[in-house]
């Protein structure tokens, strides 16, 4: 009778380890990170898009609701508080300005740093806001630093802009 076990050198769990290897580099090689790198601003630029192109009523023209709701509704959840927005009309326009330029700035590749510390900087306000919504918020912030730590990719203006430099 002869004997059918494998004979392999390698002890089982070097076997595995190669084949996990294997399973890494496959995928490595077919998501290539500039498609990463656009998809995460492209998940960030969304719900912000989609959020600021309601506060307005036409070109600089906010609607009164964005006002009424930094006067009346939201409120900064900090220790002893929550607190009333300081100067609600300003914060109000800022928020629409801001989720309107750094989305398109963002889905673009232009400044794309600067825009995504932008986000990210919202996010944290939106975070103080709504407290609640902290696992929604969580993911923003990471795709914000994903995009901030590791640049817009190639697909992106910045690409080309030689001051901005190419990573």
């Amino acid at each position: 009778m002869t004997d059918t076990y494998r004979t392999d050198s390698a002890p089982p769990q070097n076997r595995l380890l190669a084949t996990i290897a294997r399973i890494n580099e496959t995928i490595r090689a077919l998501t290539p990170v500039d498609l990463v790198q656009f998809v995460a601003r492209l998940g960030l630029a969304v719900p912000y898009y989609k959020s600021g192109i309601l506060k307005w009523e036409g070109f600089l023209d906010l609607a009164p609701v964005a006002t009424l709701l930094f006067e009346n509704e939201f409120k900064l959840h900090l220790p002893g508080g929550p607190y009333d927005f300081p100067f609600p009309s300003l914060f109000a326009f800022l928020a629409g300005v801001g989720e309107v330029v750094l989305p398109v700035l963002l889905v673009l590749g232009l400044f794309t740093r600067f825009a995504a510390l932008g986000l990210l900087g919202m996010t944290i306000v939106i975070q103080l806001v709504i407290p609640g919504g902290w696992p929604l918020h969580l993911a923003w912030a990471a795709m914000a630093l994903a995009v901030v730590a590791y640049g817009p990719g190639r697909v992106s203006v910045d690409n080309f802009l030689p001051f901005l430099g190419r990573r």
